[in-house]
């Protein structure tokens, strides 16, 4: 299943039927799970761990050397799950430091020309639009959507079931479960359609979220006036413990609503 066309250095470990297809790059210090494909042109590079069920399309650099100015050209690492779906032009870039790694998890969708920087996690079952880049060590959690174009600033995070419309630009957290839109970015609303779309959500969840989010930016008081009274209010079931964690642990806090 690999190419005489293919390059594939005899330090890097594959799995079985995987398919390497021709003119692709394998590095060193790489290893690839089982039924993995690799498109023409492609460049898995030394570093990257990805497990089974992963295609990666043409073009794509996957463990890509960090673009970061501390990197003193250290072994370090790329994780990547299962049964991820990497398009045309993608770049992920491996670690600044052997202590930290890049990590992609399960079931994600990177559209082509997305960029991943380094020691930046994301989770499972995320949808990266077209164009969509992060900066460093940015985290997006599970079933978050960036839209085409959206960046990410250095040290963002998106939490999960979170939607960002095209062409955002996050320079502060989004907080799970709303959609964010508009330049400056700012909240929206919840993500209701999805969240009743999945099924995984009761109708009363999806309704005690959304007057969580009523207390945060709708009320006129401050964030931490908001977060203590949620709890006072809302049933805490685990999806507002989730949002009030999430929200609690920002360090570059969350972003804000539209102004009228």
């Amino acid at each position: 299943m690999i190419s005489p066309l293919a390059y594939v250095d005899a330090d890097a470990k594959l799995g079985r039927n995987v398919t390497v297809h021709p003119f692709a790059y394998i590095d060193k210090n790489v290893t690839i799970g089982d039924d993995c494909e690799i498109m023409p042109y492609a460049s898995v590079l030394s570093g990257t761990r990805m497990g089974k069920g992963n295609v990666v399309y043409q073009s794509a650099i996957v463990g890509a050397t960090p673009q970061d100015f501390k990197f003193r050209g250290e072994d370090t690492v790329l994780e990547i799950g299962d049964n991820n779906t990497i398009r045309e032009k993608v770049i992920i870039n491996r670690a600044t430091y052997p202590s930290g790694k890049t990590s992609i998890g399960n079931g994600n969708y990177l559209l082509e020309g997305v960029h991943i920087a380094h020691d930046t996690h994301v989770g499972n079952d995320c949808v990266l639009g077209n164009g969509a880049k992060t900066a460093g060590n940015c985290e997006v959690c599970d079933h978050a959507i960036l839209g085409s174009d959206v960046i990410l600033k250095h040290g963002c995070r998106v939490g999960s079931w979170a939607l960002l419309r095209d062409g955002c630009r996050a320079n502060k957290d989004v907080p799970p479960y709303i959609v964010a839109a508009h330049n400056p970015i700012s909240y929206y609303g919840i993500n209701a359609v999805l969240l009743a779309k999945q099924g995984q959500f009761a109708d009363n969840v999806i309704d005690d979220i959304a007057k969580a989010y009523r207390q945060i930016y709708q009320c006129g008081t401050s964030l931490d006036n908001a977060l203590r009274r949620i709890p006072e209010v809302i049933p805490v079931s685990p999806e507002i413990r989730y949002l009030l964690d999430f929200i609690g642990a920002s360090e570059k806090g969350i972003i804000g609503v539209a102004s009228v």
